[in-house]
């Protein structure tokens, strides 16, 4: 009972201290489809302009666009991502928000 009482209380910490991290599924890129909310996880592959980069994971990888927000990551960073795949035109994530490798949720506000 102790034990179970001790991983209830860890995972509830976790919750509250990296609420990005501890409570969102992730979809792996290969399942995206248009217009599907969702989180991902990946590595930055390369940032291929301002305002994109390129997220990969096991399944594939996809173009992230964060909007006119500073870019908060490096390639070669694993984050998470949470947004929307665009409902049209070619395949791309829209962030509304990164977490960074030292959990740190950086929200992306900003949209054109």
């Amino acid at each position: 009972m102790k034990g179970a009482i001790l991983a209830l209380f860890l995972f509830l910490s976790l919750a509250i201290v990296l609420p990005g991290l501890a409570l969102a599924e992730t979809t792996a890129v290969q399942d995206l489809r248009r217009g599907m909310p969702a989180t991902v996880d990946g590595m930055i592959e390369r940032i291929t302009d301002d305002d994109e980069f390129l997220l990969a994971d096991e399944t594939g990888s996809i173009l992230v666009y964060i909007g006119p927000n500073p870019m908060p990551v490096r390639a070669g960073d694993r984050v998470r991502v949470s947004g929307a795949v665009d409902d049209d035109g070619p395949l791309e994530f829209y962030a509304t928000e990164v977490t960074l490798p030292d959990g740190k949720v950086v929200p992306l506000p900003n949209r054109d």
